[in-house]
């Protein structure tokens, strides 16, 4: 992992519409980040520019020590999660999970540390064997 740091980030939609103005942020080397808001703030309009899926309009975005606005999405080896759950049905919940590293060539004990990792902060760890159709609805984000 690396620090990501986001200096003076703007997205200014057609219409002079500004999205996120003047933001600024560090995420050291391994922190838990939470990004919380009201609806149409623009935190998911900044991960998306963090992910490569959003132009950025001014600023920079660096992972490490590099600069990542010019970089394609599928070159930033980052995943990330929206509400939009895309969870598969006919997986279980720990299936799920190890999609996302299965599908980045992590195999053997790195990929089941990284997912007992991810369970711990998740609080699904006792509920890895189970469907995702059996969790109501606001369970699903976890």
């Amino acid at each position: 992992m690396a620090e990501v740091i986001l200096t003076n980030v703007r997205k200014i939609y057609p219409g002079n519409v500004e999205a996120v103005t003047d933001f600024n942020l560090t995420i050291r080397d391994a922190e838990f980040l939470v990004l919380v808001g009201p609806s149409g703030c623009g935190k998911s309009t900044t991960l998306r520019m963090v992910a490569g899926l959003e132009e950025i309009s001014e600023g920079t975005v660096a992972i490490g020590e590099r600069i990542i606005n010019e970089v394609a999405p599928k070159d930033r080896d980052i995943a990330m999660v929206f509400q939009n759950y895309a969870l598969y049905p006919h997986m279980t919940v720990y299936k799920n999970m190890a999609f996302a590293l299965k599908l980045r060539n992590i195999r053997g004990r790195k990929s089941l540390s990284e997912l007992r990792t991810q369970r711990r902060f998740s609080a699904l760890g006792n509920f890895s064997n189970a469907s995702p159709e059996l969790f109501p609805a606001g369970s699903v984000s976890e």
